[in-house]
This record gives structure tokens, sequence and C-alpha cells, in this order.
């Protein structure tokens, strides 16, 4: 297993959550007073299920000021279709707590996915404090597909992980949908990246990748390797369940 590697399996998804809530209220708590804490989102059902726990548990004991948000990833849809990440994350937590909407940054989805891909690059650039050439957000939360993909970076595009740009334009191999995603270089440079993965379905993969199984290094989710972070893997029993590698 990498170096700075911690895996931690909850009984139960509030158990995750509570836990990520705490790590939020830490890392706030050490931002100095004139930066913000950097965090880009993901989507899916974990993440949601998350966000709304914050949003029920936190509202008024995070410091929601001192927080800005961004997508790691995001479908090429206008920020009200079903589909949408940011879509998400504002109806389940951002339209919930007190976080100013001057601090959210959102992928514009709607946009020539290109033009956009570069105004986003630029973005984070601009905003996400650097650290040797990179910008390094505090906290990325990462996804994990059962095709081995993270963030919007599958198995046919892992080359993103090598690449020379901070965002790119991408296409789901099956759906031929096609999405905006940051590449490994910021994924690599963050101080922590997150693997959330919860349910039975994810227990194959997870196993694949933690316990080094056959064919794991040519999973898009095995390249994740924060040079000089921390790789945190927030399991539940269900997506665990597999894994000879407990700690």
């Amino acid at each position: 297993m990498k170096k700075k590697t911690k895996i931690i399996i909850f009984n139960e998804v509030e158990q995750l959550s509570k836990y990520f809530a705490k790590k939020l209220i830490k890392g706030i708590g050490k931002t100095a007073d004139d930066e913000y804490y950097t965090i880009a989102l993901s989507g899916g059902s974990t993440p949601r299920a998350i966000f709304k726990y914050l949003a029920s548990n936190y509202k008024n004991s995070i410091d929601w000021q001192k927080l800005q948000v961004f997508w790691g990833d995001e479908r090429c849809v206008p920020p009200d279709d079903d589909d949408s990440n940011f879509k998400m994350a504002s109806e389940s937590l951002l339209n919930n707590v007190a976080i100013p909407k001057e601090n959210t940054f959102r992928i514009k989805g709607e946009e020539n996915p290109e033009d956009e891909a570069k105004r986003y690059a630029e973005l984070i650039s601009k905003k996400v404090r650097s650290h040797d050439g990179y910008p390094r957000f505090d906290m990325i939360m990462l996804g994990l597909g059962t095709d081995g993909h993270t963030a919007s970076i599958f198995p046919d595009s892992q080359h993103l992980f090598d690449h020379d740009k901070l965002c790119a334009v991408v296409q789901h191999p099956e759906s031929k949908q096609t999405r905006i995603t940051i590449t490994g270089d910021i994924i690599n440079h963050a101080k922590t990246a997150a693997f959330i993965a919860t349910g039975e379905s994810k227990a194959i993969m997870v196993a694949t990748i933690i316990d080094q199984k056959e064919g794991w290094e040519k999973l898009p989710a095995s390249k994740v390797d924060p040079e000089k972070g921390r790789l945190l893997w927030l399991l539940d029993d269900q997506s665990a369940a597999k894994l000879k590698t407990k700690s």
C-alpha cells in the first residue's frame, strides 16, 4: 500500500459523514485567517448523503464562510439538469448552509466544453494556493466507479494522469456523454485526496486497487497518489467486504 494512505471502515454512511464533518472542521480550523479552505466536490449518491448530513447536523458548527467550493468533474449539462453535480450539491448542501455564493465555483456545463475546461483551469490556478507550481486543494473528494474510474478519468482516458493541462474534456466510454474533469496533476498535488466508496457494488474494485490485484495498475483510480499529501479511503462494511488490507 502507498505511503500516507489511511483506510477507515465505517458501519454506516452516517458514521462516515460524521468523520468527514470533523475532518472539515479541523481543516478549516488550521486555515490562516486570510485564506480559504479549498475543496473539490464529487458527484454520486454517497456524497449526496454526506452533504445532506452536513446540512442537517453541522449547519451552525462549521465555519462555512471559510470554505471555497469547486468540483472535480461535471457533466456538460445546464446547472438545473438532473445530471448536474452542481445541482445535486446545491440542493443537498449549498442552498442550506451559509456558504457565500461568491465562494462557489461551478463548472459551467452548458458552455462550450473546450472553452470551459480552459476557463476552469485558469480559475483554479487563480483561486487555489499554489505549491511546487501546481494548485493545491486542501481536499479533493473522489468517487470510484465499478470500472475503476475516478473524477471523469476513465480507463480509456487515463493518460489524463500525465497531462499538461489542469482540466480536460472527456466522453463517458459507454453513454458518450461529454464531461469536464480535473486531471491527475491536480489530484496528486492535493493535501488530501479522499476516495469515498460505499455499497456492495464497489467491493470488487476497492479490493482490486487496495490489495493490488491483477490489472490494478491499469485502472485510473490506482494512479491517485498525492505526492506530498495523504490518501484516504472512506469505506463502509459492504464496500470493504472483500479487502485483505484493512489499515
